[in-house]
């Protein structure tokens, strides 16, 4: 594995919550690829054709354990078990369309999940760093022409976004209230920060209602691609490009705490924000077939049709920036697709993040 990251990694005990997810698992796979001490916190896997499962991750890392972050009595004990350094907090309900069925869970999970992980950092003193992974639906969305800034007004329409932007409000209250950078090294020595990514797409997410599994079930089946939302635009991003994010930001906030502990937007440069449609028939012609159907004219609950991140900032002040354009991006995700039936799936992803690292 190419270490983008100096040896950080080595040896440091990492705390993923959502492990099991999409960007969990790959984020689990890279740290565990690096040498960390990977301690994993989530529920079981969507299907069994998630990377989680396929790439047996879960028997790698130093511990695989299924709890739920609304549990937050277990949140701690976990915590005061294993001694996290590091705490990087994926664990959410991520679905748009779901929050509409299960409005409350959605809630439960997202915000006070989210609390009860920061309470179990305050109550561990191995505790170092934060990543509290949010989403770019935390802004309250007017559709406008530009990119949202980090100090842009925070809210939602649905559900899911407007609890993430709910989650945003108490990640920046315990951080004024119990982790104030002003107060570091005397009350406390935690360095919290919120990140904020775009559509995040790569292999081996098979969740409902998202363009890319849509697409490849539709594909695998030899059915045509239902399109629900075809002229809607979005900040598309390889699973890889915010994660190296997040990776880099822990990084800085170990070195100088005080610095960087903020929200901060991970997003695509602005020839790589595209429609749904464009994206789903990059990928048909990866693919090298497949038929795409405009079924917008169908009855269905409000998404947004505009959305598009400002990342001047992380750019500035962390260096990062978007590695992969958008039809290099959408090349890496129609590669697991065709290759993880055929291949092993962890030295697949392990393959892809070196691709990554390497362009």
């Amino acid at each position: 594995m190419i270490d983008a990251f100096n040896n950080f990694y080595k040896g440091k005990r990492i705390l993923v919550t959502g492990h099991t997810g999409f960007k969990g698992s790959w984020l689990s796979i890279w740290l565990h690829e690096l040498g960390a001490e990977v301690v994993g916190v989530g529920l079981e896997p969507y299907t069994e054709k998630d990377n989680f499962v396929l790439s047996k991750i879960g028997n790698k890392i130093e511990a695989d354990i299924r709890a739920d972050i609304r549990d937050g009595n277990k949140m701690k004990e976990i915590f005061a078990k294993y001694r996290p350094e590091i705490v990087f907090h994926l664990a959410a309900q991520p679905l748009v369309r779901l929050s509409y069925e299960i409005p409350v869970d959605t809630y439960q999970t997202n915000v006070m999940g989210t609390i009860n992980i920061m309470e179990a950092i305050r109550a561990t003193e191995s505790v170092k760093v934060g990543v509290m992974i949010t989403t770019d639906k935390c802004y309250d969305n007017k559709e406008q022409m530009r990119g949202y800034k980090e100090d842009d007004p925070l809210g939602g329409y649905d559900p899911y976004s407007s609890s993430k932007g709910a989650c945003e409000i108490a990640i920046q209250s315990w951080r004024r209230s119990f982790f104030n950078p002003e107060d570091y090294d005397k009350c406390h020595h935690v360095s919290l920060a919120s990140v904020r990514a775009g559509n995040v797409i790569g292999g081996g997410d098979w969740s409902r209602d998202r363009i890319i599994p849509d697409c490849i079930r539709a594909l695998e089946a030899g059915k045509p691609i239902e399109i629900r939302n075809p002229k809607a635009v979005r900040p598309w991003e390889h699973v890889l490009e915010p994660l190296c994010g997040y990776m880099m930001l822990a990084q800085k906030m170990w070195e100088r705490p005080t610095e960087y502990c903020e929200g901060w937007n991970f997003g695509p440069e602005s020839e790589s924000i595209s429609t749904v449609w464009e994206v789903a028939t990059e990928l048909v012609n990866n693919f090298g077939r497949g038929e795409l159907v405009d079924t917008s004219d169908s009855p269905s609950l409000h998404e947004a049709n505009l959305l598009m991140l400002d990342i001047s900032k992380v750019k500035t002040r962390l260096g990062w920036h978007p590695t992969l354009n958008i039809k290099q991006t959408m090349a890496l995700v129609a590669d697991w697709y065709k290759k993880y039936q055929q291949m092993d799936v962890y030295n697949l992803t392990v393959e892809e993040i070196n691709h990554f690292v390497n362009v």
